[in-house]
């Protein structure tokens, strides 16, 4: 799971860096707190999804469920 997270902050500086935008700037535009955007960025575990959709619905994405190898989970099996 730390993986998913770590692709989504990736993904965010990414989006963040190719629109020339500051992280104060990008809290701005999304209508979040910095704060919120650097714990997003470095991949904190428990973010409210509403808010990361608002930071995604700036650059035409959003959350949604993606496969996953079932091979990777761990069981108690």
């Amino acid at each position: 799971m730390r993986e998913n997270l770590t692709d989504l902050s990736k993904h965010i500086k990414l989006k963040r860096k190719q629109n020339k935008l500051t992280q104060p700037e990008l809290a701005l535009k999304a209508g979040v707190g910095l704060r919120f955007v650097r714990d997003l960025e470095q991949g904190k575990s428990t973010l409210r999804m509403d808010k990361v959709n608002d930071v995604l619905r700036l650059f035409g994405e959003t959350l949604g469920p993606v496969p996953m190898d079932r091979d990777k989970l761990i069981t108690d099996e």
